[in-house]
């Protein structure tokens, strides 16, 4: 009955489909930490890095977890789960409890990043009504960010403001969510994917034909895309540009997993993929690389911008940005326009991949207990509400950024390992080729053949042991935490996140027994 049940929903178009999964990949990263990680690591020299990242990186792990995915929707599993169990043939009972990582990592980035996406709701709002219009110094705009987002600081909003707006936000994920694959989902990618490239093209060219303040549009571009070549020697360029084509390609969270499931077996996955991520890399390497630094350069000059972006990819995006919309030339009404489609603009990038974030958890629960799409939808957004109040109340003390780290940054390069690990050398990457070309459109070149196999997994391994031994370690033992009463907060943080784990690998245990036994005997 669960497999019917999955299998009863599909993609309406290829251009639906294609724009569905942009939508998963473009999110605030192409926007905020893009531009702010090239200009960090060495420019235009970044490029260098970034590219063989996504050659060697990015694009087998998308045609792997594209076939993954349409591989395990034969099956009728639209969650990794159900798929690292078919992967191995239902022969290794431990591959199904590795796919707890698919449910609980894309659950936990879902919950904070939807929160953090209502924020770009709410300064949609505050621009449209010239809330923050008058604030024309980075101070002051930085105080009014950070009241916004301490709810008990209501120096400048009231404490439930934050509240109210993300409450707004879940509402209409789960009405989305709710109204299913090609009612729900692939039409919100049909009108918001059109949408965020025509407001993303409006500010790139408002962008470039601003008067120079400090400096001219020319010398932002040229801040960030200028190479300084000894970068290049600089290993942790390369773990940047690794890390980057993770956050912006969506790859080891598991929704592009869920999507695919969605596939006829005989559907392509080759050229959609390859769409699909030359997509994403136009939203970021053009329209990304273009808007929030050269803008900020134009008005703070180099050092000025520089400096902001140390505060984070937040001070970078909406404070200098709205700061740069109440000095634009002209009435006030062009700054709050133009502040409506940046920051409208950026919730239609984070809502889209919100929606790809809830599905595999969604999928699981209508696959493997029955629920129907709407009790399923609407259970994971309470869930998301009653965990998300942890985010939006201790939100000053670091909770997010535990979260953040541990699952939607260090997590997605353990799930990317395990599941190439399993592609290449359990089920075979013989197999796995031939999966892939199964009503292919194109054919892969066949050098990435041995890259799948040897190159892509060596990468991972590499990456892995670098960041677990640079950075994973001393995160663990907080070492860069300056506020010691931030620690039992963290430590909460952290617990919660376990707890989430154990309850998938129970949940996954009592599907599987469930099969095992079948209706009559339970």
């Amino acid at each position: 009955m669960s497999v019917e049940t999955h299998q009863q929903e599909q993609w309406g178009t290829r251009i639906g489909l294609i724009l569905a999964m942009a939508g998963n990949a473009v999110g605030l990263g192409n926007f905020l930490r893009f531009p702010v990680q090239a200009a960090q690591n060495g420019g235009g020299t970044f490029m260098i890095p970034y590219f063989v990242s996504f050659l060697i990186l990015g694009i087998p792990l998308m045609w792997i977890e594209w076939t993954i995915g349409r591989f395990g929707g034969k099956f009728g599993h639209g969650s990794l789960p159900g798929m690292f169990d078919e992967l191995t043939d239902r022969k290794k009972p431990w591959a199904k409890y590795l796919g707890v990582l698919g449910l609980v990592t894309p659950l936990v980035v879902f919950i904070y990043y939807t929160y953090v996406v209502s924020w770009m709701l709410g300064f949609s709002f505050f621009s449209a009504t010239g809330g923050y219009f008058g604030l024309g110094q980075v101070g002051q705009m930085r105080h009014y960010l950070y009241s916004f987002q301490n709810i008990f600081d209501s120096s400048m909003h009231g404490g439930w403001l934050a509240l109210l707006f993300f409450i707004l936000t879940l509402v209409f994920l789960g009405w989305v969510l709710s109204r299913g694959i090609s009612g729900g989902i692939e039409r919100l990618a049909l009108i918001g994917m059109p949408l965020l490239f025509l407001f993303a093209v409006v500010l790139m060219v408002r962008v470039l034909t601003l008067p120079a303040v400090k400096a001219s549009p020319a010398e932002g571009l040229n801040f960030i895309w200028n190479p300084h070549w000894t970068s290049l020697a600089d290993p942790k360029v390369w773990l940047a540009a690794a890390g980057q084509m993770f956050f912006t390609l969506s790859l080891g969270a598991g929704q592009i997993h869920a999507y695919a499931s969605y596939l006829d077996a005989h559907d392509d996955v080759t050229l959609t993929g390859l769409s699909t991520a030359a997509t994403n890399e136009f939203a970021e390497v053009v329209l990304g690389g273009t808007i929030a630094i050269t803008a900020a350069v134009v008005f703070f000059g180099v050092s000025g911008a520089v400096s902001i972006a140390k505060g984070g990819t937040f001070d970078l995006g909406i404070v200098a940005m709205g700061v740069v919309f109440q000095g634009l030339p002209g009435p006030q009404v062009w700054g709050q326009i133009f502040g409506v489609l940046w920051f409208f603009l950026l919730f239609i990038a984070g809502i889209t991949s919100c929606v790809a974030l809830a599905t595999p958890t969604i999928s699981f629960l209508q696959e493997e207990f029955d629920w129907t799409r709407q009790r399923a939808s609407y259970g994971v957004m309470a869930v998301a509400l009653l965990l998300g109040l942890t985010q939006v109340v201790f939100y000053q003390h670091g909770f997010m950024s535990e979260w953040d780290y541990w699952a939607g940054t260090f997590g997605l390069v353990v799930l990317a390992t395990i599941e190439i690990f399993l592609f290449s050398y359990v089920y075979g990457i013989d197999r796995g080729w031939e999966e892939m070309h199964h009503g292919a459109d194109i054919a892969v070149p066949r050098v990435f053949k041995p890259i799948m196999k040897w190159v892509t997994p060596a990468f991972l391994v590499l990456l892995f042991a670098w960041w677990g031994w640079t950075e994973a370690i001393p995160t663990f033992l907080m070492h860069g935490v300056t506020n010691r009463a931030d620690i039992p907060y963290r430590w909460a943080s952290r617990g919660l996140m376990v707890l989430m784990g154990l309850v998938g690998l129970f949940l996954i245990r009592k599907a599987w027994r469930n099969k095992t036994l079948g209706p009559a005997e339970l």
